[in-house]
């Protein structure tokens, strides 16, 4: 089998570490590059012990050094310096997984309001496709840039946009509760993120105007049909390293029902090999999850309220982030969609 050749642009994360993980295993691809300004000359094994065995060694980002050397470029980087590696590595072929936010809203405006800067190449927003293989599939197979979905956005528009979709809930007041481990932070040295202070702690943060709200409601919107919606999307810290749970609370529309609810997910995703719906009443748990690229959806059906309860569960850094990133690669490589991840 030919391998296709692959750096990853930032590699010293927690998401380029989990890229590392699952690349070196992929019968596929090839690691011919990986970056690093902090770990720069040094072998991966020094970095990450786990790895010792393997010869690679991070390099000093350089963006025509990447081109030479690979076909697809993995960036795992802040978002605003992602652009700046995307735009020459395009300009020079390459293919583009992005995992950062750069490249996944549509609008600049709401770009600017959200990351609190203008964005660095609007002109690129209409040619990257989300990278949500559920649901971009084709756009993604004909992609030279791919911008990842987010994490607390994959776990929430998997299970929301399938009901949406079928007419079942209402696109209005939507309720999200979502909990993530502590690498949904990154791997930095931050006070509110050391052991003391998340250990023996569940807390909300960023309860308005969370960077990933946006970027929901784009896709929740996609999905119902309409220009625009509004979401409250309340987020949590909790003391895991990683997994991330949603509650998502939908107003069922008249005519819904239980069987209606179920048939819409399972028509949705009986097919997809990383998105695992569980019978009526069953509820998603992160620990049926972690380390794997798939997404379990639970629901319920609160005859109370008059509500839809949906659950999901994702390990934020594979599905989430880097399972999803090799999951979108083999798609435009013509791979298997599986392979590597399973």
């Amino acid at each position: 089998m030919k391998q296709v050749k692959v750096a990853i642009v930032g590699a010293s994360g927690y998401s380029g570490e989990e890229l590392l993980r699952l690349l070196q295993r992929h019968p596929g691809v090839a690691i011919t590059c990986i970056t690093s300004r902090q770990y720069d000359g040094q072998r991966i094994g020094a970095v990450f012990p786990r790895f010792a065995e393997s010869d690679l060694t991070f390099v000093a980002p350089d963006a025509a050094a990447i081109a030479a050397a690979a076909e697809v470029a993995f960036l795992a980087l802040p978002h605003g310096l992602a652009t700046e590696f995307a735009l020459p590595l395009l300009a020079a072929g390459v293919k583009v997984v992005d995992i950062s936010a750069d490249f996944r809203l549509r609008d600049p405006a709401k770009y600017a309001h959200y990351y609190k800067a203008p964005h660095p190449a609007p002109e690129m927003l209409a040619k990257a496709a989300y990278g949500l293989p559920e649901r971009y599939r084709t756009e993604i197979a004909q992609a030279d840039l791919i911008a990842c979905a987010g994490c607390y956005p994959t776990s929430i528009i998997l299970p929301t946009s399938a009901i949406l979709a079928a007419g079942l809930a209402s696109p209005q007041g939507i309720t999200v509760v979502s909990m993530s481990g502590v690498s949904g932070a990154g791997r930095k040295v931050d006070l509110p993120y050391i052991f003391p202070e998340c250990n023996e702690s569940v807390r909300p943060y960023a309860v308005t105007g969370h960077r990933h709200l946006p970027e929901i409601e784009q896709e929740l919107a996609v999905a119902a049909g309409l220009d625009d919606l509004a979401i409250s999307f309340v987020p949590h810290l909790m003391p895991v390293n990683r997994g991330i749970h949603s509650t998502i609370l939908l107003d069922a529309m008249p005519g819904a029902t239980p069987e209606k609810v179920e048939q819409a997910l399972q028509s949705a995703y009986a097919d997809e090999p990383f998105v695992r719906v569980l019978p009526k009443g069953g509820l998603a748990d992160t620990k049926h999850v972690t380390m794997t690229n798939v997404c379990e959806i639970g629901w319920a059906w609160d005859e109370h309220t008059g509500r839809i309860i949906l659950s999901s569960a994702i390990d934020n850094l594979t599905k989430g982030a880097s399972g999803q990133a090799i999951q979108c690669m083999n798609i435009v490589c013509g791979l298997d969609e599986a392979m590597g991840l399973l």
